[in-house]
């Protein structure tokens, strides 16, 4: 019989699922940039739940990647400078996933948050191995 998984370790799991859907659809013909978007923002946001989480703190229902960064930044005061970088993750947990949205991501909008999302990343892992 396997062991449980540690809710630090499904979380960070579901963030690679959408990472791994991130880099599935570079890999297209056709890529969808709102996809992209939407996937990295969701990757940010199980990121920051599962170090909050590793840190033993109730985690927010909340999309807003810069509320949940500002609990992270109670723990771990360096974090503090992804706040620019949530802020334009945040954008696209809903806009431009529906077809009556106005906005409508480019692949700029869609590398720049990719580009965001690996910044993230690398420092609560490189934190959350280091706990």
């Amino acid at each position: 019989m396997s062991d449980p998984e540690s809710p630090v370790s499904a979380w960070l799991r579901k963030a690679e699922h959408d990472v791994l859907n991130i880099e599935n659809n570079l890999a297209a013909k056709e890529i969808p940039w709102d996809t992209i978007c939407f996937h990295a923002q969701q990757a940010a946001e199980k990121l920051l739940k599962a170090f909050l989480i590793a840190q033993g703190q109730d985690i927010q229902r909340t999309h807003d990647l810069v509320a949940i960064l500002s609990e992270c930044v109670k723990i771990s005061p360096g974090l503090a400078h992804l706040e620019n970088d949530c802020r334009n993750l945040t954008y696209f947990a809903v806009s431009g996933r529906y077809p009556d949205d106005v906005f409508e991501p480019e692949e700029q909008d869609g590398r720049n948050m990719v580009e965001a999302l690996h910044r993230l990343r690398s420092i609560l892992l490189l934190l959350l191995t280091n706990r």
